[in-house]
């Protein structure tokens, strides 16, 4: 069996007498799409600074492909677009996207850039523009062109969707399953049930700091009794 994308183990996070992350423990295999979701402050954005080492855990283990986390070479598998993506605004979109492929040791072809930004539903002429003109929308899909452009076999997305019209959203959950066909993993926060069941083998629900289910979309509605993963969620955090 191959190493698990991302193993999680035993996690807790606290801040003072807060405990955040209660005894968090789940795998991604490789070629798996996991959805997290929960509530606002139910400990999503935590748990993914606390795989990137951007917070020290208090206990528990972290490993991305058989790495620890703080290994700094364990992050060289993995691209990460946080849910407030703010690219640097003195810059072009190609100078961005060019700073990017440096620091992730990838060549960038201009067929590959104009072909991500037809997926996102992003003019090229973009590319040209000083980052301050960009709108939340734009900003948003040039971070997803530079996870894409990464080559990595994780991505790791806090709410990638945000911002992205209902047509750039179906354009982005189009190219993530083709990622999927080509072997990558995703783990990925979001609020969008509907999308978590259109692209995920697997959501984790996370609420008050522990995981109250961990399984594919149906299984979550059979074992809620409930027709639709909306109500399935909602059951879930309530009971």
């Amino acid at each position: 069996m191959s190493i698990p994308a991302l193993n999680i183990s035993g996690v807790n996070q606290s801040y003072g007498k807060h405990t955040v992350l209660n005894d968090i423990s789940f795998q991604i295999q490789q070629n798996e799409f996991v959805g997290l979701v929960g509530i606002n402050g139910a400990g999503k954005s935590t748990l993914i600074k606390s795989i990137l080492d951007f917070v020290s855990i208090k206990s528990g283990t972290i490993n991305i492909f058989g790495k620890s986390h703080r290994d700094n070479l364990s992050r060289e598998t993995l691209s990460f677009l946080p849910e407030k993506f703010l690219p640097p605004y003195y810059l072009k979109g190609k100078d961005f996207l060019s700073y990017m492929a440096e620091l992730n040791q990838v060549k960038l072809e201009q067929e590959q850039v104009a072909e991500i930004f037809h997926i996102l539903d992003l003019s090229v002429e973009a590319l040209y523009q000083p980052v301050r003109q960009y709108s939340k929308g734009m900003a948003q899909k040039l971070g997803l062109a530079a996870s894409f452009l990464s080559q990595r076999p994780l991505l790791l997305l806090d709410e990638p969707m945000s911002g992205l019209d209902p047509k750039a959203r179906a354009f982005l959950k189009e190219h993530l399953l083709s990622l999927k066909s080509a072997g990558k993993s995703l783990f990925f926060s979001t609020h969008l049930l509907n999308d978590v069941e259109h692209l995920c083998d697997r959501l984790i629900i996370l609420h008050n700091g522990q995981i109250q289910f961990d399984g594919s979309p149906q299984s979550c509605c059979d074992t809620f009794s409930k027709d639709n993963i909306e109500d399935a969620y909602l059951a879930c955090i309530s009971a």
